[in-house]
């Protein structure tokens, strides 16, 4: 980068001039006397044989050091005058610890000289201090320059000046371009030979670009390609949120990012001819940048040589560039070698065990606007892994990671399984997926490979932890903790509880939640990923208990509910269609208790007891890159939830009462979840997702009954006892919770639906992947709708909303995260239920 000063050359020169005087003192020799009144004669050197040498002018520092330092000794023969007495100057004034340095012959007797070294010490550094800035800026300044500022080391010009430029650097990265920094050397009252230096800082105003000029765009207009320059912005009064506040480093950042756009668009030959950045006036500066756009270019033909494994034909059907494309470097290197909307040439190769594959684009011939290119292929030998380890893993055992691994040791190497690998790990939960390493060490002389993952472990776990007093209910709040590394058959170490066992990959979590006397709910849960630790069948189990209790004006219980039982799960990986599918089956028991209690949806039935006994079968597909922020891949679930069919062995009649009416609960249940994830540039994904569900009695004489429905709208979080009760709880940004509902023939909100259809479209852009905390945000449009009866079922009479927000996950906390919605419509039966509203994300994403 050039800079303009509208100064003269005249000055400067005489400064560097005159500099030079006081070191040409030094290493000069001076004529003077011996004692005998014999003057040196220059014009006639003489050799001479050292009888002594003395030190003057020190107080700190060793003198037989310094002659050692020298090269001087008794007894060497020198020539006086000659280059042996400025040698031994260098040799001193090197050191750097000596601010002047003298050498003159003290006394001459024949042949004999003594020689006297007149020194000046340079001091030492007893501390420093700042001044001009606040005292929250002065901690960051200490750590950068730090290195430089030891005490006791010697001061001396050269550490002033890297200082000084530190500290300018420091506030020029800031935006203060014209800051200036003052060093001034003060006397140590207390140490001998030291200084304390007095930083005197005046930062003086931001540099804001006044002007911006951009010259040689003639293909685009210079509109466009101004708004390529993101963080380099002309000061204008509108521009609130993109400040026009110069540095270097930004114009750097969008210089490479402009080359990269006309690169992209077929400029081949474009570049920056020059920029410079010059002073317009106080805290302003102007942006000057010259263009060679240069002309656009295309594909012409593209030939291939050193392929044997696949033909011409198959290589251009994979690469997909035809005669007249624009020429794209990018892109065409993506499709060489890493294509992420499909398969690459590399990838090709390198699947199939061609690990020393190589590919090399080489442009053979330029005509006109188009040219040729040549791609030099080098197959080499298929290679086998020799052998595969992992590092990294402080809490996780081994067979944990080993066995989520897909590449073997005698397998031919293959990319993709290299790439599923990372996907598995990084799913585990347990390792940074950004800072995983996956490091192929080929060896050459057998043709094998070393595999080496290299991992970070991150934490797992979670709590949960709200609460308060809320008055005479008594406590409300929420305790949940989560073990997701969890070890069962470490239980009973001892040395293992740190605090709880860990390392084996199993999940264990434990959840309280309580509104006072109002309602308790507990629960327990624990899952093993790979029962029996051969094959990736999934085994868990889960208990809970719940009480809700109506309470009197005087908050005594008059009635009540309670919910028990559990379930037990098997789940394992498919092999077809892929490997990415997997089933899981469950089995489910609850008994609904009922004694004197009064709710909407449960009519007359206020006693008795119900039994719910569910098989759950979920087909599912998951290829998604990383769990918490996927750039890439889809989920696919499809769950059926069936009760025997209790209704075809038996007939209701008028006469059966409520009790045994909802006896046994029954009913058949579907629901189907799909995500799809797409990288757009870098760090910004744009997210579809789409969710539909119905639920059915067997029987059209046989009445649902009140413990299963779904309730849409607002953030997806269950709010109370009564949507816990059975309830599919399906978040609606935008709109009230719970407030899309059917309405019955009375024009009633009924208590939930039995079919809902939901559609979401996000653009999601990641602003931290760091394992401490992952921070995404986004913008959304979603619409959805839920009825009453499956007749009424229509998928495009829905309700829209649209809106923007934040999700930050901690290992420590799990999803926290909020959203601003606004809903466009007006719901029926609830004319409030939309507008503006503010969700707050806890525990859990939406759905």
């Amino acid at each position: 980068m050039k800079y303009k000063y509208q100064k003269r050359y005249l000055l400067p020169f005489v400064i560097c001039l005159l500099a030079t005087f006081p070191m040409l003192g030094q290493l000069s020799f001076p004529g003077l006397l011996s004692d005998s009144g014999q003057e040196i004669d220059y014009a006639n050197p003489k050799e001479y044989t050292i009888k002594d040498i003395h030190v003057t002018g020190t107080k700190y520092l060793d003198e037989s050091a310094l002659i050692g330092i020298s090269g001087l000794h008794q007894g060497q023969k020198i020539r006086l005058p000659g280059e042996d007495i400025s040698s031994t100057i260098r040799k001193l004034w090197k050191k750097g610890i000596l601010g002047d340095i003298q050498i003159f012959a003290s006394k001459i007797e024949g042949n004999e000289v003594t020689l006297t070294i007149d020194l000046k010490e340079r001091p030492r550094l007893s501390r420093f201090y700042f001044q001009g800035i606040p005292k929250g800026q002065i901690e960051t300044l200490e750590d950068k320059i730090k290195t430089l500022q030891i005490r006791g080391r010697i001061v001396n010009e050269t550490m002033l000046e890297r200082t000084k430029k530190t500290i300018e650097e420091h506030y020029k990265e800031k935006g203060f371009y014209h800051a200036k920094v003052d060093i001034q050397q003060q006397p140590d009252t207390i140490l001998a030979n030291s200084v304390v230096l007095k930083i005197n800082i005046n930062k003086n105003k931001k540099v804001k670009i006044n002007r911006m000029r951009i010259e040689g765009v003639n293909e685009f207009s210079l509109k466009k390609i101004k708004r390529k320059f993101k963080k380099t912005k002309e000061k204008k009064f509108w521009r609130i949120f993109t400040p026009s506040k110069y540095y270097d480093d930004r114009l750097e950042e969008d210089k490479e990012k402009l080359t990269t756009f006309y690169h992209k668009s077929g400029y081949r030959d474009f570049r920056i001819i020059s920029d410079t950045v010059y002073t317009h006036s106080e805290g302003l500066v102007n942006v000057d940048i010259r263009l060679f756009e240069g002309k656009k270019y295309y594909y012409r033909n593209i030939k291939w040589t050193g392929n044997h494994k696949y033909s011409d034909d198959q290589l251009s059907h994979i690469l997909s560039i035809q005669k007249g494309d624009i020429y794209n470097p990018e892109d065409l290197q993506k499709r060489l070698s890493f294509n992420p909307a499909g398969d690459d040439i590399t990838s090709l190769y390198m699947d199939d065990g061609y690990l020393f594959f190589t590919i090399k684009p080489i442009e053979t011939k330029v005509v006109g606007d188009s040219l040729d290119l040549e791609m030099r292929i080098f197959e080499g030998e298929q290679a086998n892994i020799n052998k595969v380890t992992v590092g990294g893993n402080t809490k996780t055992n081994d067979h944990v990671i080993f066995r989520e691994i897909t590449t073997f040791p005698s397998d031919k190497f293959s990319r993709s399984n290299i790439i599923r690998t990372q996907r598995e790990l990084s799913n585990l939960k347990y390792f940074d997926p950004e800072e995983m390493g996956i490091s192929p060490q080929p060896n050459f002389n057998d043709g094998t490979v070393d595999i080496s993952y290299d991992l970070t472990e991150k934490s797992s776990d979670q709590i949960e932890l709200s609460g308060g007093w809320g008055g005479a209910l008594g406590f409300v709040g929420t305790l949940g903790l989560v073990f997701g590394n969890f070890s069962a058959k470490r239980m009973f170490k001892k040395n293992a509880w740190r605090p709880v066992p860990t390392g084996d990959g199993q999940r264990l979590a434990l959840r309280f939640q309580s509104s006072g006397r109002r309602f308790q709910t507990y629960s327990i849960n624990f899952s093993e990923p790979w029962l029996g630790g051969r094959r990736p069948n999934t085994f868990s189990i889960n208990l809970q208990l719940s009480v809700q209790h109506r309470l009197n004006k005087s908050l005594k219980s008059i009635g009540n509910i309670v919910i028990g039982g559990g379930s037990v799960s098997l789940g394992r990986r498919l092999t077809k269609p892929d490997d990415y599918f997997n089933m899981s089956n469950s089995l489910r028991y609850l008994q609904y208790k009922l004694t004197n209690y009064k709710d909407v949806g449960f009519g007359n039935y206020n006693n008795g007891l119900s039994h719910n006994i569910t098989f759950n079968t979920t087909f599912a597909r998951n290829n998604v890159d990383n769990p918490l922020f996927p750039r890439f891949g889809s989920s696919l679930a499809l769950n059926l939830s069936l009760t025997p069919p209790y209704s075809l062995f038996s007939k209701e009649t008028e006469e059966i009462s409520d009790e045994d009416r909802f006896k046994y609960v029954e009913y058949y249940k579907v629901i189907f979840d799909n995500k799809w994830y797409q990288s757009i540039v870098g760090n910004l994904v744009f997210a579809l997702r789409s969710h539909i569900g119905l639920l059915q009695p067997y029987s059209q004489d046989k009445e649902l009954g009140p413990f299963e429905r779904f309730k849409m709208g607002g953030d997806g979080l269950a709010q109370n006892f009564g949507t816990l009760i059975g309830a599919d709880i399906i978040g609606l940004r935008g709109y009230s919770n719970n407030s899309i509902l059917p309405l019955d023939d009375e024009g009633i909100n009924q208590t939930g639906g039995i079919a809902f259809v939901k559609y979401v479209a996000e653009l999601r852009y990641a602003v931290s992947l760091k394992p401490q905390a992952t921070i995404y945000v986004h913008t959304f449009m979603e619409a959805g709708n839920n009825w009453g009866s499956a007749d009424e079922f229509d998928p495009f009479n829905v309700y829209r909303s649209a809106g923007f927000g934040a999700r930050i996950f901690m290992p420590a906390f799990g999803m926290l995260g909020f959203d601003w919605g606004y809903g466009f419509d007006t719901v029926k039966g609830s004319l409030n239920a939309g507008g503006s509203r503010f969700h707050f994300i806890i525990g859990q994403p939406i759905r």
